[in-house]
């Protein structure tokens, strides 16, 4: 798909709220808010673990994120295929691959990033990240998840 993708609503308040919430707390992996039209209060959301651990635990739970702007140490393609599944309306990362930015643009959900990298590298530094190379091929967010979770899986046996 093209950048001619209709854009998912994003509040741009929520989103900077949701930037403000991630790095005012070095513990936090993502955090993702969104302001209730009726009401006008915001519903924030928190994620603390490592990579695609917080959303793989807020798709565990069921939890929809429909409307919610999204703000994230790290976005590749993985995460970003588990953020259009969780129905975001924008993420921010720190840091994003292109195959993260690509992904988010084709899937209708506003992008914005700190440094943009061509791939997320391993924790060694010296390949891609196994959570990014377990989506290479894969351009669905359904069926991202069960490929991101047996990379999980096989991560957590080494």
């Amino acid at each position: 798909m093209t950048d001619d993708v209709t854009t998912k609503h994003a509040d741009p308040d929520d989103l900077a709220r949701a930037k403000a919430v991630l790095l005012g707390d070095d513990e936090l992996g993502c955090a993702a808010c969104r302001t209730d039209d009726a009401t006008g209060r915001t519903l924030t959301l928190t994620g603390t673990g490592r990579g695609v651990r917080p959303l793989l635990q807020w798709l565990a739970a069921g939890q929809c994120l429909d409307g919610f702007s999204a703000a994230d140490r790290v976005v590749g393609k993985g995460a970003a295929l588990l953020y259009a599944k969780l129905g975001v309306a924008a993420v921010y990362a720190q840091t994003m691959s292109e195959a993260g930015l690509a992904t988010l643009r084709a899937n209708g959900i506003a992008a914005g990033y700190g440094t943009l990298v061509p791939m997320i590298l391993n924790r060694a530094g010296d390949g891609m990240c196994p959570i990014e190379r377990s989506v290479a091929a894969i351009d669905s967010p359904a069926a991202a998840e069960p490929a991101i979770r047996a990379a999980v899986a096989e991560l957590m046996r080494r």
